[in-house]
Formats: structure tokens, C-alpha cells, sequence
């Protein structure tokens, strides 16, 4: 009976990470690494070996950097300076304090408005460096959810193949 109740919990963890994509209050990363550190210590230790722990780590490094890589490389992909660039980078993570859920979206855009207006861009060019940072926010969305995928479905073939 304890099992089922801490496979309940494991599942709840999982969901409760996509979450933490759309909510940024929400750390999904740790909430992951709950349900793989819940399985390994209460569950199984013997089950995920040390390949699966060292992939997990490289895993959630780029899960971490999604979202600042994916707002810089599509920032200057539509123009931005490489100031816009790092105010983007600085902004995803001060606007997910902000007002979650929508901080990491409008607070790096009107950032890199700003920003690119003060190098006397024209309001065009400001605007789409801008639109840059949203793409980011949605590239980098899509990245961490697949990211996440992968982490779990790689944890169930472990324990349950």
C-alpha cells in the first residue's frame, strides 16, 4: 500500500514540473528531481545507476539555460543588440519573480524595447528584437517540456523495463 501512495506521489511530482513551465514560481526542476529522489531512496536504490543520475544532471543544466539561450538566440536573431541580448537573459529570470506566469514574457520584451530604443534603434527594429525575447520565451518553453519528457521517460524505461 505504501508503494502505490509513493507512485502517487512520484506522478503528482512529474505532472506538478510541467506545471513549473507555465509557472515559473514553481521549481520544476526540483519537483523532477523529488520524484526521482523519492523513487532511488524510499522505493528502489538499486534500480537507476549512475549513467541515469550523470545525464540527469547534464539534463537539467540545459533545462536551467533553456530559457536564457533560447531568449538570446532568438533576440538577436530578430536584430537585437548584443545588449538587448543579455538584458533578455537577465529579464526571463527577474520577470519570473515579477508576476508569475506572465513576468517571464513581458517583462524581457519591454526590457529589449527599452534597451534597443536607448541605442536609437527605430521602433520597428526595437519592436521586433522584442518579438525576439517572446519566441524565446515559447522556444525555450518547448525546449524545457521536451527536456522534461525525456527525463521521464527515460526514468520509467529504467524501472519499469
Amino acid at each position: 500500500m505504501l508503494d502505490v501512495i509513493i507512485w502517487i506521489i512520484i506522478a503528482a511530482l512529474f505532472i506538478l514540473s510541467f506545471v513549473g513551465v507555465i509557472f515559473p514560481i514553481v521549481p520544476s526542476v526540483l519537483v523532477l528531481w523529488g520524484g526521482f529522489l523519492l523513487y532511488q531512496f524510499v522505493l528502489d536504490g538499486n534500480e537507476l545507476n549512475t549513467l541515469f543520475w550523470m545525464v540527469m544532471i547534464l539534463f537539467t543544466v540545459l533545462l536551467f539555460a533553456a530559457d536564457i539561450i533560447a531568449n538570446s538566440y532568438f533576440v538577436k536573431r530578430y536584430g537585437g543588440s548584443k545588449w538587448g541580448e543579455r538584458g533578455a537573459a537577465v529579464a526571463v529570470i527577474v520577470g519570473s519573480f515579477i508576476t508569475p506566469p506572465f513576468g517571464i514574457i513581458y517583462v524581457p520584451f519591454i526590457v529589449v524595447f527599452i534597451i534597443e530604443t536607448i541605442q536609437r534603434r527605430t521602433l520597428k527594429e526595437a519592436f521586433r528584437a522584442s518579438l525576439g525575447s517572446l519566441f524565446g520565451f515559447l522556444g525555450g518553453s518547448f525546449a524545457k517540456i521536451v527536456i522534461q519528457l525525456i527525463m521521464i521517460i527515460w526514468f520509467f524505461m529504467l524501472v519499469w523495463f
